[in-house]
């Protein structure tokens, strides 16, 4: 696969194959490039609907100018106090970023959530977030509380009285539950349907075999998070008496 960044060519080749209908990974078979830098340039540039390859292009030359002048000529990223390349951090962020967002979360949040998940820590204030994504306090606010009402964060205080919002490790089965719920009054209300609608008519008939569906789904999947959580979570190494 060829590497290095999207040609102009490249960029036009993908708007023609998004106006054709094929999927991305199509797209990249033809390009010879990964998909996942297909889905990720297509994303971050308005999405398969509002990609436009000459807006994509002057993008993609503006973020890399900025970045020329925020770091010395010819001068390799720093490595992180922790050993990690700074580099290589940022483009996993952007491409977590990315896998978000195909996953139906939006923008904003999906850099938040991504900001948050590569933290060691898991957890961040308002105002560490804004410097990390360079956006405003409000944009970041609205994240939050997007995030919050799908438990995929909580907030909390710490030692400074500083509101802090965190990422707990078992984040997805918290999100899980809490999809379950919405599910749950979906099926009741689609139940409440039949009765009004009239047993055995289409229209009860149809709803009867949605909440039967949806009922099998959600306590299977709830019975599987239930399950992972309890047999597949991994707890942090700590160093051995030895070593520490």
């Amino acid at each position: 696969m060829s590497g290095g960044r999207l040609t102009q060519q490249e960029r036009q080749q993908i708007a023609l194959g998004l106006a054709d209908g094929l999927a991305y990974a199509e797209i990249a078979r033809n390009l010879d490039r990964p998909t996942s830098t297909i889905t990720r340039e297509v994303m971050r540039n308005g999405g398969p609907t509002a990609y436009r390859a000459d807006l994509a292009h002057r993008a993609t030359e503006q973020r890399a100018h900025r970045r020329r002048q925020a770091a010395p000529r010819d001068a390799k990223a720093p490595a992180q106090a922790d050993g990690r390349d700074s580099e290589a951090v940022r483009e996993y962020e952007e491409a977590f970023t990315t896998v978000l967002m195909g996953a139906g979360t939006p923008r904003m949040m999906a850099r938040v959530l991504a900001c948050l998940y590569i933290t060691d820590s898991g957890s961040l204030t308002a105002a560490e977030l804004v410097q990390h994504l360079q956006v405003s306090p409000a944009s970041i606010s609205k994240a939050i509380t997007f995030l919050e009402g799908q438990g995929l964060v909580r907030r909390e205080r710490d030692e400074r009285r500083r509101e802090r919002y965190v990422v707990d490790n078992d984040v997805w089965y918290q999100a899980m539950v809490a999809g379950a719920r919405s599910l749950g009054q979906v099926i009741e209300t689609a139940r409440q349907g039949v009765g009004i609608l009239g047993s055995g008519t289409p229209a009860a008939t149809r709803l009867e075999n949605i909440a039967r569906f949806l009922d099998f789904v959600n306590e299977s999947t709830t019975r599987a998070a239930e399950q992972a959580r309890d047999i597949l979570y991994v707890k942090p190494e700590t160093p051995s008496d030895a070593t520490a």
